[in-house]
């Protein structure tokens, strides 16, 4: 069984994941395998720039971290381009996820290269459910979402940094907010039918301060797909780029 674990403490440096058992609970006593393998999903209304500093980490301990840069028009595609990746891999691998990225690595977590799962500040829906029924049921805190009448979403650069990134110094979220991505709608709508958590292993930082996601909605998330969790006080949606140290994950998994 997969252990769930709480960790409030703002002076955390690390997430150090090591999971002991194979997917039916037993423990293995075969040699370990390491998996090497990092790759890293972004969310909407912006591209895979964001994760560079846990990228720049994560090569300096010496994994072979790959970003992903999918489009954010069809959800579709978006998997796709996802796989794309996981295909170029040479072994197993990690799928990361950050908000919508997170629904994208759900569906794309099937691909047998994958071992395994980490939400960050993500959604992670059950089959049959959509992003966009859930925060209907868990709102979020944040009202500066503008829809296009093209279709495409984006935040509103006026109150992106309050909303999206509170915790990023000031400049830079501002930045993040002025070099959007407008993201189709049609997009939040997505419904998966065989969600990956449900086979496969997952970790999830819950942010405290999201206004993007409910926090409430993150522990949702955590607590059904059973996932090893920490709880990040002070958070915002934008936990990826602005504690690029929190997220030095080092995986240590046996297979």
């Amino acid at each position: 069984m997969r252990t769930t674990r709480k960790h409030t403490s703002t002076y955390l440096t690390m997430i150090l994941i090591v999971l002991m058992f194979n997917r039916g609970g037993a423990q293995k006593k075969d040699s370990d395998h390491e998996i090497n393998n990092i790759i890293l999903v972004h969310g909407a209304f912006l591209d895979g720039s964001g994760w560079e500093d846990v990228y720049q980490i994560l090569k300096k301990k010496g994994y072979n971290v790959t970003v992903t840069q999918h489009a954010l028009r069809n959800f579709e595609d978006d998997v796709a381009a996802v796989q794309r990746v996981i295909d170029m891999q040479d072994g197993q691998s990690i799928l990361v996820g950050h908000s919508y990225g997170g629904v994208v690595v759900s569906a794309a977590g099937n691909h047998p290269k994958v071992s395994g799962l980490v939400y960050i500040a993500a959604h992670a829906p059950d089959a049959n459910e959509s992003r966009a029924e859930l925060v209907k049921k868990y709102p979020s805190a944040y009202k500066s979402l503008i829809k296009g009448a093209d279709g495409f979403d984006y935040i509103d650069p006026a109150k992106f940094a309050d909303d999206f990134a509170a915790d990023l110094p000031r400049e830079k979220a501002t930045f993040m907010a002025y070099s959007q991505v407008p993201t189709a709608d049609a997009v939040f709508h997505a419904v998966i039918q065989n969600p990956a958590w449900r086979s496969k292993r997952s970790w999830y930082l819950v942010a405290k301060s999201d206004r993007i996601i409910n926090r409430d909605l993150e522990r949702m998330y955590a607590k059904r797909a059973n996932s090893f969790t920490i709880e990040l006080d002070g958070a915002s949606h934008a936990v990826y780029a602005s504690r690029p140290k929190v997220l030095n994950l080092n995986f240590h998994l046996q297979s």
